[in-house]
């Protein structure tokens, strides 16, 4: 069980400067660092569960945020990573407007509680507009981190 959502979010997962352009090329970069520090993982079967998802229904959840997740059995914890875009992505957001953050979960395969609270945070994390602002400025992966951290720790 995690505590943070920074215990699940080291240094190498974050990516403050996603080069796509579409909704694919995102996955693919976001699922990059995941099979890089998982080798149990197969790229393509990664990608797939992240498309199923996607066509029950679009994780660009509006407000320039997209929550894209799934499940894998090869996976015993919660495995984030995240992404920012500063020019925004087409994502097929909810309210139409371009996607900056990008906050990918990935959970064991017999996880719904833990995969549902995961969600339920980083959802509450990038209500604020405050917090989605400050996302844009940081300048790199630890001012990230340090945004996340005092956000949770404020509760």
């Amino acid at each position: 069980m995690f505590e943070k959502l920074t215990d699940m979010l080291p240094v190498g997962q974050i990516l403050p400067d996603l080069k796509a352009r579409n909704k694919k090329n995102v996955l693919e970069e976001l699922c990059a660092p995941v099979v890089a520090a998982y080798p149990a993982i197969d790229f393509g079967i990664l990608m797939e569960v992240l498309k199923e998802r996607e066509k029950l229904g679009s994780t660009g959840i509006g407000d320039g945020v997209a929550i894209p997740h799934g499940k894998l059995a090869e996976l015993q914890d919660i495995v984030l990573v995240f992404g920012r875009s500063k020019a925004g992505v087409d994502f097929d957001a909810l309210d139409g407007k371009p996607t900056h953050l990008f906050f990918m979960v990935l959970a064991p395969e017999n996880s719904a509680g833990i995969h549902l609270k995961a969600l339920a945070r980083i959802s509450r994390l990038l209500k604020s507009q405050v917090v989605r602002q400050e996302l844009m400025n940081a300048k790199d992966a630890a001012q990230i981190i340090s945004v996340i951290n005092a956000q949770e720790a404020a509760g």
